[in-house]
């Protein structure tokens, strides 16, 4: 089969698998695994950050740093199609005691203009609104099928997130796709950001962990979330190895998934029984409109032609190029969809 469904399907490869069998270890909640601490100084470097934080997953990266940056009662701004709001349980109401202010983004992407609007302040409003205290912002937007925020958007977001008094966190889920699509360097994307989530087991291929990174008084307060939510690992070198070969070996190859989900949508789009806003393939994720409620039977007729895919909704199937898809599997995948009909 080959497995469009996610970049998180991905195995360790040769290397990575090498690199996890000879990783030094200690035990990471008594802060003496220097695997870990080397994945930590490794991402915080890159990211031009004072500290970093090894977690298990993006979600409780998100959530850490959510619980960091805000009291209950508060309320986050964030795209309304973001992961932190749709696909990770309500952890920023249970967790955190927080509301949030939803922004209607065009392709999963906010203005400044709509985040300054959508903060609201307690101060001043008889205390009937609740403090907007976090503005988080998600790149690649994985509501808008992996498209990449502008560096003057970013710019212009953080600076009125600082008029307004917000903190600023970055989902940066797949934060090196955006680095690699734009061509901006990593530190300079995140320069504003008071902390930033970066995934190793989506693009990067690492077989599980985020990294949260931050300055060290944040990350200082995030230690003390992780530890309260479950999150704290002992020997967990043997991961942290496969993160830093995924940050030494699996960034520039970005290019090569983007290239493919390009190709791809553009052939997909030619098909009259799909619809592709290849504008909007600006990464390594291609949303394919099928028509209303025809996504489980689509799903079902590509798994006959050996490809794997997931819907996002009753009119929608998303495909998503990773590390283990090659030139003959993308030539597979457009002549699988050439043989499904919509009627």
């Amino acid at each position: 089969m080959i497995d469009l469904r996610s970049d998180t399907v991905t195995q360790p490869t040769k290397g990575m698998r090498k690199a996890m069998s000879e990783a030094v270890v200690g035990d990471d909640v008594l802060g003496d695994d220097p695997t870990v601490i080397e994945l930590q100084e490794k991402a915080a470097k890159i990211l031009g950050k004072e500290a970093a934080l090894y977690v298990p997953s993006g979600t409780m990266s998100n959530i850490v740093a959510t619980r960091t940056h805000t009291s209950p009662g508060d309320e986050i701004v964030t795209e309304a199609h973001s992961h932190v709001y749709r696909y990770e349980g309500g952890a920023f109401a249970a967790l955190s005691g927080c509301s949030v202010a939803l922004v209607d983004g065009k392709n999963g992407l906010m203005t400044s203009k709509q985040v300054s609007s959508s903060i609201r302040k307690s101060e001043g409003s008889l205390s009937h609104y609740p403090n907007g205290s976090l503005v988080c912002v998600e790149n690649t937007a994985q509501g808008g099928g992996g498209t990449v925020y502008s560096q003057e958007t970013i710019d212009e977001i953080c600076k009125v997130a600082r008029e307004k008094d917000c903190k600023l966190h970055m989902d940066g889920a797949r934060l090196f796709n955006a680095v690699v699509a734009s061509g901006t360097d990593s530190a300079r994307m995140v320069r504003d950001f008071d902390s930033v989530s970066i995934c190793l087991s989506k693009g990067l291929g690492a077989p599980v962990g985020s990294v949260l990174v931050g300055s060290k008084k944040d990350l200082t307060q995030a230690h003390r979330w992780r530890k309260m939510f479950g999150g704290g690992m002992r020997q967990a070198g043997m991961m942290a190895a496969a993160g830093i070969y995924a940050l030494e070996n699996n960034i520039e190859r970005l290019s090569e998934d983007h290239r493919r989900a390009k190709t791809f949508a553009e052939a997909v789009a030619e098909m009259p029984e799909f619809s592709i806003n290849t504008e909007n393939v600006q990464s390594n994720i291609v949303f394919i409109g099928v028509g209303k409620g025809n996504t489980e039977r689509i799903i079902g007729e590509l798994v006959k032609h050996g490809v794997d895919i997931l819907s996002t909704d009753d009119s929608t199937i998303r495909a998503v190029f990773h590390l283990h898809i090659t030139d003959e599997d993308l030539e597979t995948a457009i002549d699988a969809f050439s043989q499904v009909s919509l009627s």
